[in-house]
């Protein structure tokens, strides 16, 4: 599949630079003496662990299969990657906000600023770099795993360009009236970062569980439905039931139709086509599409 290789392309392209910019991170924290900075630099080391988990699964879920334990395929391992994901950056986050806490109420931290802006400017321009790529190639390779990539080195960039822009004010105040202030940039900008990227991640987790619990979305209910209406009237069936949910980026769909004794579907090629109508109509999109389409004459099969 060209657009499951370049989706792994483009995972193992951020992996690499990621695992740049942990251990660029580490060692400017180091020399910086900054909290924030090596915070950065774990939040970074979790997405290199996200991001070959993410690749594995991206591998995983193209794999063709004829292992009887997963006979539906892997699909349901993206939700599960994407949940574990957003509830480790989660954490992460909670951690971040109580070490900046403790570090407030200890008197703040003194830095290094020429080390601290130096690794804020670079991170920076890498992190808008990266997420302008991944950005450009999702719109020709559709990924959620790519997507929430993205959305990761988005985060990069505004933690970094908060770090800069909180350095760079503290270190404009060192000798003035409000120097007193400046060992308190580190912990209260780390802070208000933790609080900020936040929201990402439970947007992740909320969007996952709902497909880990097989919530059905509503625009691809009403998609079926509006299809199954659409033939069940030219066709003049006397009734269907419809189900169906989205697992990753596959659509599983299971439509019972009950067909009148006398209808003109009286042969298995005329069943065929009408599969075919109905697969076509409710279209694939990008993503994979499971779907099965019964036909019977006893209503107690629906």
């Amino acid at each position: 599949m060209p657009g499951a290789a370049a989706e792994q392309r483009i995972l193992k392209l951020s992996i690499g630079a990621t695992v740049l910019v942990s251990l660029f991170g580490v060692l400017f924290g180091l020399r910086a003496d900054s909290q924030s900075i090596v915070f950065d630099s774990v939040f970074s080391a979790i997405e290199v662990a996200m991001g070959g988990l993410a690749l594995f699964v991206a591998r995983l879920v193209t794999r063709t299969t004829d292992d009887r334990r997963f006979q539906f395929g892997y699909w349901h391992f993206e939700p599960m990657v994407l949940a574990f994901n957003g509830g480790a950056l989660m954490l992460l986050c909670v951690y971040g906000s109580l070490t900046a806490v403790h570090s407030f109420l200890s008197g703040g931290r003194p830095l290094n600023f020429d080390w601290a802006i130096a690794y804020a400017v670079i991170v920076c321009v890498v992190s808008i770099g990266m997420a302008a790529y991944e950005l450009r190639a999702n719109r020709l390779v559709p990924s959620d795993l790519v997507r929430l990539d993205a959305q990761s080195w988005l985060m990069s960039a505004a933690v970094a360009l908060a770090l800069l822009a909180a350095f760079a004010i503290a270190w404009l105040l060192q000798g003035t009236a409000l120097g007193y202030l400046t060992p308190y940039a580190d912990p209260v900008m780390l802070a208000l970062l933790n609080l900020m990227l936040a929201f990402v991640p439970i947007r992740t987790v909320l969007r996952a569980l709902r497909e880990i619990l097989l919530m059905t979305p509503p625009e691809l209910d009403q998609r079926v439905r509006r299809v199954m209406d659409d033939v069940s009237a030219r066709y003049g069936f006397e009734n269907y039931t419809s189900y169906a949910t989205k697992i990753g980026r596959v659509r599983f769909i299971e439509i019972n139709v009950a067909v009148p004794v006398d209808a003109r579907v009286n042969d298995i090629s005329t069943v065929d086509a009408i599969r075919h109508e109905i697969a076509d109509a409710i279209g694939s999109e990008g993503s994979h599409l499971w779907l099965t389409v019964d036909f019977t004459a006893d209503p107690r099969w629906l």
